[in-house]
């Protein structure tokens, strides 16, 4: 009964903490209609600070709910005003909710690369549109095929979607596995790595083409639940007692790819390079696991 509780009051916690920053934020989305990019950058900022205190109470309400012993290492170091690529492994929707409250103050709003289509979902696309998340578009080679025209227009499209961050400082997430891990996309994918997913490279070579000339750090977040990967009700409720968190901050000099989609070469050493990295993520969690 007491996890019932504590479960229902931090629910409510998190729900009318949303719907209070949701009339701001689609307020002052309305008047970034007005085409004048200085005042769209100003918007832009209080925008942000919504959101930033959006996480902050849900901060609060974790604190208040549940008793949670936080083993965080590597956050030294990061700044509010730089620009970086952070990426994790991912195997809970509580992943988002442990990096919002990791990096909270510590380094800009978390942003994901978002497919165009996502802008149409109600409510949400909205809301990230308001907050400045990049929205890719992003053809396949069969469409190319037929369409040779539109090659180079997926990039140069979030190119200019990323212009925005310019001179304003952005962290872009992005979970390399492209989904959750669970032992049946293990086992089907006949992953090499005891504990994670095969990485995709596509993904942030996408991202380190459209904005290499700004993002200068890499994040690398490796997290463990030691009594397993929780659900989002596991998490509220009270149920999660122990978080580890590791944090590599690595700047990004020589490693973004020239042309990855063009030049086999370069796309055969930044695969490596991203394998290399996710073999080392995957030895430190079985040391995690060991510390259990």
């Amino acid at each position: 009964m007491r996890r019932i509780i504590t479960g229902s009051v931090s629910f409510l916690g998190y729900l009318f903490n949303t719907l209070f920053w949701c009339i701001p934020i689609f307020t002052f989305s309305l008047l970034k209609l007005i085409p004048a990019s200085s005042w769209r950058a100003r918007i832009g900022r209080v925008l942000d600070w919504c959101a930033k205190q959006w996480v902050k109470v849900n901060n609060l309400n974790q604190n208040l709910t549940a008793s949670i012993d936080w083993d965080v290492q590597g956050l030294d170091g990061l700044k509010r005003r730089e620009w970086y690529l952070v990426i994790a492994n991912h195997q809970s929707w509580v992943d988002i909710l442990v990096l919002q409250r990791i990096f909270s103050g510590r380094i800009p709003f978390l942003k994901f690369f978002l497919k165009k289509e996502l802008i149409w979902v109600p409510v949400l696309g909205l809301a990230w549109w308001a907050l400045d998340f990049p929205f890719m578009q992003r053809f396949k080679k069969s469409y190319l095929a037929k369409y040779p025209h539109l090659k180079g227009k997926d990039l140069e499209t979030t190119r200019k979607a990323c212009e925005k961050f310019k001179y304003k400082p952005v962290s872009v997430m992005n979970f390399v596995e492209g989904t959750r891990f669970t032992a049946d996309k293990h086992q089907r994918q006949k992953s090499p790595f005891r504990h994670l997913l095969k990485p995709k490279a596509g993904g942030i070579a996408f991202v380190l083409s459209a904005m290499g000339d700004k993002l200068h750090k890499l994040v690398d977040v490796t997290i463990h639940y030691p009594q397993g990967a929780p659900s989002f009700w596991d998490f509220i409720c009270g149920s999660v007692k122990r978080v580890q968190v590791r944090v590599d901050v690595t700047p990004l000099d020589n490693i973004a790819p020239s042309d990855y989609f063009n030049d086999p070469a370069e796309r055969i050493r930044f695969q490596g390079w991203l394998n290399e990295r996710w073999q080392q993520k995957d030895q430190r969690i079985e040391q995690l696991q060991q510390e259990r």
